[in-house]
């Protein structure tokens, strides 16, 4: 007689019994979502696992797709390793590293590190569509993890050799295509005839791949010029060689070598010489009396404005911080967005005439007096505050909206300064697996939310997703409008968040749709060895997360 055991399928609100031993997959045929398209994973009790994964107890699963932040990273994984592959099939000796996310793709460079041609490219793709038209099944295993590090040591695939040697776990598990095993800490397909679409381009010195676009999953994501993102990257990874610290591996070898308080001088260093040339570059055109510093949440937009302001001083130059959040329209105008809420995030909840008016009154020697926005009556008040710039000022500008062309349309840009800031994770996991640039400024805020706002982890897991909404619409889209891109992220940043996020995310509740998240970060930061940020200078941009800045916020 077979044991069953009963499945609720989040769905289609179905409760039906299966034989204990059902994999997912087999679990997916019995209920048959409508909705969804090519199924990449499901979310097993809040916890997101491959179609493989086998249930032996009763369980909620909630089948996903590529139009989940989920289900896209498992397609994207799986497309790495066919990618990878590929490469080592057709040019045997080298590998491919996945560097960064630009383009609305993910840049890819050959390793050892030369410019790829595009007769490479063509049989790269001829050969990565062989492996797909093949429906090969990609395979799980789970093993002592000195035999991981030992298969993958054979292979020189050392990458993976230091991110293992260095998680100092008892079993891990690896991946296997045609008998071919890789490394990868998320799920991956069933099979790579799954894949239904990818892209393959030539792009700079190495290639891009480029992906489905979650919200019109029959169409690639459209291709946009990110030259100056891909520029930043390149910096920082170039001098991460130097360092000899490019992934997680190498970060957390050097730690344990003892050289984490020379990681932090050398990043900070880094840090400050930035600022230093961009304040430098700003004096070196006296017609600039604006700089607009634009970024999306958590990117560290303010400790950076003030650091700024302070090597400005050390150019001659008067920085006068002017807040664009005291120009809110009164609320009886403020949009409404697509569900009825008032949209505060829309550039048209600002009087943006008000603000021009003012700002050229500022520019032509006038006094002004600024107003305050009243947010208990939704009205905006003359704050009594009357101002005039002297000599030698210069007006900074923080805020989401800061190069949005709209803002400031009626002013010069021949006086305006546009810097946009953002924390772009340059370290990589392995050579196989970068690090999302959005996990480090979710930690960031996770952090700073429970510290200095009162939220839990679960309360700002949940608002995430809108306030990733508004970054798309608002800020994103005009990144590229900046004269200069400023990364806020140290490349130690993620060992010192470690022991003050895992304990907040642990105290997300099991049955709250937010654990899935707090899971995979949780399971994403133990692959980090931690580290003591004692060390941090008390100006450090990283202060304004994780306390002890010297600066007033």
């Amino acid at each position: 007689m077979r044991d069953d055991i009963t499945i609720r399928c989040i769905n289609t609100g179905e409760q039906k019994k299966v034989p204990a031993g059902s994999s997912l997959y087999t679990i997916y045929q019995v209920f048959k979502p409508a909705k969804l398209g090519n199924v990449t994973n499901a979310k097993v009790n809040n916890v997101i696992e491959g179609l493989r994964y086998v249930a032996f107890n009763n369980k909620d699963v909630e089948f996903q797709d590529i139009t989940y932040p989920s289900g896209m990273r498992t397609y994207t994984r799986s497309l790495f390793f066919v990618l990878s592959q590929a490469v080592q099939q057709v040019l045997p000796g080298e590998d491919v590293c996945i560097e960064a996310p630009v383009s609305n793709g993910y840049y890819c460079r050959l390793r050892p590190f030369r410019d790829i041609e595009e007769s490479e490219i063509e049989a790269i793709q001829q050969r990565m569509d062989e492996i797909i038209r093949k429906n090969l099944p990609f395979k799980r295993e789970v093993c002592p993890t000195q035999d991981a590090i030992k298969l993958f040591e054979e292979r020189g695939m050392y990458s993976k050799v230091k991110l293992l040697e260095t998680c100092h776990t008892l079993y891990s598990f690896y991946y296997t295509l045609d008998g071919q095993p890789d490394y990868y800490y998320g799920s991956l397909l069933m099979n790579t005839g799954q894949l239904k679409l990818y892209g393959l381009m030539r792009y700079n010195e190495g290639l891009l791949l480029r992906i489905p676009d979650p919200k019109n999953p029959t169409q690639l994501r459209p291709l946009i010029k990110q030259e100056k993102m891909l520029d930043v990257f390149r910096e920082h990874h170039h001098w991460q060689e130097i360092m000899g610290v490019r992934t997680i591996g190498e970060l957390n070898e050097a730690c344990e070598q003892g050289l984490t308080y020379e990681l932090i001088n050398v990043s900070e260093a880094l840090q400050e010489k930035k600022i230093c040339h961009i304040a430098e570059e700003i004096q070196r055109h006296p017609e600039v009396r604006l700089v607009l510093i634009s970024g999306p949440s958590s990117s560290g937009k303010t400790t950076f404005s003030k650091r700024l302001s302070v090597q400005l001083m050390t150019c001659g130059i008067k920085p006068f911080p002017f807040s664009m959040d005291q120009y809110f329209v009164d609320r009886d105008k403020t949009p409404r967005s697509e569900n009825g809420d008032y949209d505060f995030e829309s550039i048209d909840a600002l009087n943006i005439p008000l603000l021009e008016e003012h700002l050229q009154d500022l520019f032509d020697g006038k006094e002004v007096e600024l107003p305050k926005y009243n947010f208990q009556t939704g009205k905006s008040e003359l704050s009594g505050k009357k101002v005039k710039l002297e000599e030698h000022t210069v007006i900074i500008m923080e805020g989401i909206h800061g190069l949005n062309p709209k803002l400031t349309e009626n002013i010069s840009d021949v006086i305006k300064y546009k810097i946009y800031v953002s924390a772009l994770t340059t370290i990589l996991l392995d050579n196989h697996n970068y690090i999302p640039t959005t996990d480090n400024r979710l930690l960031r805020r996770i952090v700073r939310d429970y510290k200095y706002r009162g939220y839990s982890a679960k309360d700002t897991i949940q608002r995430w997703p809108s306030v990733a909404e508004g970054e798309y619409k608002w800020i994103f889209p005009f990144q590229e409008n900046a004269d200069i891109m400023f990364n806020s992220a140290l490349l130690f940043e993620l060992a010192g968040l470690r022991n003050q996020a895992l304990p907040l995310l642990e105290m997300v509740p099991e049955d709250v749709p937010e654990y899935s998240e707090a899971f995979r970060l949780r399971k994403f930061l133990r692959y980090i060895q931690p580290i003591q940020i004692d060390a941090l200078p008390p100006t450090s941009l990283l202060r304004e997360f994780l306390g002890g800045s010297t600066f007033h916020y």
